[in-house]
């Protein structure tokens, strides 16, 4: 039996976690019909829009994504404390661009006067939408909704485009954040659709490459801000850099099937995560199969069991042996 996503999030042990929707049609919902030679790529692209675009919205970042042919992975991190510092104001401003709201909030964002009543009641319900904005489950449903009417649309039909409930991993350490979103980030050359994070098209690592030569970091994802430090602002404590280089080294061994390449070319952040080659391969090669509900170390492990009243974690010794030493 699926577990309640409250015994699947949780905020005290990690803001990370990793997520899957999975189609429940043919596979060439996303891709091309075998049957028909049809092509729906074109989907793929809604999705990774789609999902830029509700980053811009939720207090929730996105570290890493994927569209594939018949699923979607994310990476991502919630952000409450920004979300409980907006004002009423923009509470609103983001809600509306995702709903109508209600008449007292359309009138409050339209400067409209509010008797005492009035504004007692609204502030209840900004409330209510303040706790959805930093939801996962909340931004989840918007990205699958919106698609599933979108292709049913051009399909010309109804039913469920996506399986019931996404599939939601927390990720307790820096080292399951990190192999993780390399994990998501090497999908397609895993499933060979792609030779190179370069050309992986709908992917989170192809929208940093692309930027990264113009100089940049893409806006609608999370930034990589270089190394620990004192003073280091919001984002993923690692040079981008070496984050790109690591991964396309990373794919070549997947490629090629030569573990060579990561040594050939040392990485700062393997020495950094305390974790071998070996370890970092299986990582991003087998996550799914060895980690259930939660990644990280196997205290990390323990103690988010404890939180969410899980009576077993699975994958324990896979924590033991891959990332006890980070």
């Amino acid at each position: 039996m699926p577990q309640p996503r409250r015994n699947q999030i949780s905020l005290i042990d990690t803001p990370y976690y990793h997520c899957v929707s999975r189609c429940v049609r043919r596979s060439f919902l996303c891709g091309t019909d075998k049957f028909t030679g049809q092509s729906y790529e074109h989907r793929r692209g809604w999705v990774e829009e789609r999902l830029l675009f509700l980053s811009s919205v939720f207090a929730i970042d996105i570290c890493a994504y994927a569209v594939m042919g018949n699923h979607t992975h994310v990476v991502l991190c919630v952000d409450k404390d920004m979300a409980e510092r907006w004002s009423m104001k923009e509470v609103i401003r983001r809600w509306h661009q995702l709903y109508q709201g209600t008449l007292l909030s359309q009138k409050y964002q339209r400067g409209g006067t509010l008797s005492k009543g009035e504004m007692m009641s609204l502030e209840e319900t900004v409330t209510t939408y303040r706790q959805r904005l930093y939801d996962i489950s909340w931004l989840m449903r918007n990205l699958n909704e919106y698609i599933a009417r979108e292709a049913n649309k051009e399909d010309g039909c109804t039913g469920r485009f996506w399986e019931g409930r996404f599939k939601s991993q927390a990720l307790l350490d820096e080292t399951a954040v990190l192999a993780y979103m390399a994990y998501v980030d090497l999908n397609p050359i895993r499933a060979k659709m792609d030779t190179t994070p370069e050309t992986s098209k709908h992917t989170s690592i192809q929208n940093r490459i692309h930027s990264l030569i113009k100089g940049e970091q893409p806006k609608n994802l999370m930034r990589f801000v270089g190394n620990h430090r004192q003073d280091v602002p919001k984002g993923i404590a690692y040079s981008l850099i070496d984050y790109c280089e690591l991964v396309d080294c990373t794919g070549r061994c997947i490629r090629d099937d030569k573990a060579g390449y990561i040594e050939q070319q040392h990485s700062p952040i393997l020495e950094r995560l305390n974790i071998n080659v070996e370890q970092w391969l299986t990582l991003t090669t087998e996550f799914e199969k060895h980690f259930s509900t939660a990644v990280g170390s196997e205290h990390m492990l323990q103690q988010f069991k404890q939180h969410t009243d899980h009576r077993r974690i699975r994958g324990m010794a896979k924590a033991r042996a891959l990332l006890q030493s980070a």
